[in-house]
């Protein structure tokens, strides 16, 4: 019996020792769990990093009248932006028309249940579009209102843009109240009416307007001649502020 007390004894660890061996261990385990912390917060910010010009991509991909407003004071007497009116785009934001300012903007008024003359309309603008230089594109804007107060909802308008195909960088599509469509298209000089069918009778007209949304010119007509517009347009976005 002596023996073994004195065997056993001889075997034992001071207790002192297997605490250093216990806090090491725990010691290594921590420093490893705050090792794996650290990487996976570098992977992190990594990620964030590389995705970040995503996301300030993505802003660029709103319609100009979802975008901050150009803080440039109180338009000018002959300009549209004085409306008090709004309108709603078909990303679904209600917006006033002077969030427009700064830019030109090349207007028509037109319902997506057309069947003859807003095809045209549309195509005429987008073969403008191309056919204007590339310094004078990029800084002009295109702008599409909407006669149907009942059928053209944010959700028909955007059917509309997908189907055209019509570069949410630089078109605006628009919807507004009876009275406030009313109100713009007598200040463009445009005339419609309903009919039975469900269609409307309108006048087919594309409108210039300048940075500060007064109108510059206005070319009536179906396929016509796109020179004047061109000029027009080229002379709008040169004397525009940006």
């Amino acid at each position: 019996m002596k023996m073994n007390l004195a065997q056993r004894h001889k075997d034992a660890k001071p207790a002192a020792s297997i605490l250093n061996l216990e806090g090491r261990k725990a010691g290594t385990s921590w420093f490893h769990g705050f090792q794996i912390h650290l990487r996976v917060t570098r992977l992190i910010c990594i990620f964030l990093c590389a995705f970040a010009p995503l996301r300030e991509a993505r802003s660029g991909d709103l319609p100009p009248c979802c975008r901050k407003a150009l803080d440039a004071g109180k338009p000018t007497d002959k300009s549209l932006y004085l409306l008090d009116s709004k309108w709603t785009s078909d990303v679904g934001k209600s917006v006033p028309l002077s969030v427009l300012r700064g830019r030109p903007q090349v207007v028509a008024m037109f319902f997506t249940h057309c069947e003859y003359a807003c095809p045209i309309i549309v195509n005429d603008m987008k073969k403008l579009e191309a056919a204007l230089p590339a310094e004078v594109r990029a800084r002009t804007d295109f702008l599409l209102v909407s006669f149907d107060t009942k059928r053209d909802t944010p959700e028909a308008l955007a059917a509309f843009r997908k189907k055209e195909k019509l570069p949410a960088a630089t078109w605006t599509l628009l919807r507004g109240g009876a009275d406030d469509v009313r109100e713009l298209a007598a200040l463009l000089g445009i005339n419609y009416t309903p009919d039975a069918r469900g269609q409307f009778a309108h006048s087919n007209l594309i409108t210039v307007l300048n940075a500060e949304g007064e109108v510059a010119f206005q070319q009536p007509g179906l396929n016509a001649d796109p020179a004047a517009l061109i000029a027009a347009v080229t002379k709008a976005a040169q004397a525009a502020k940006r």
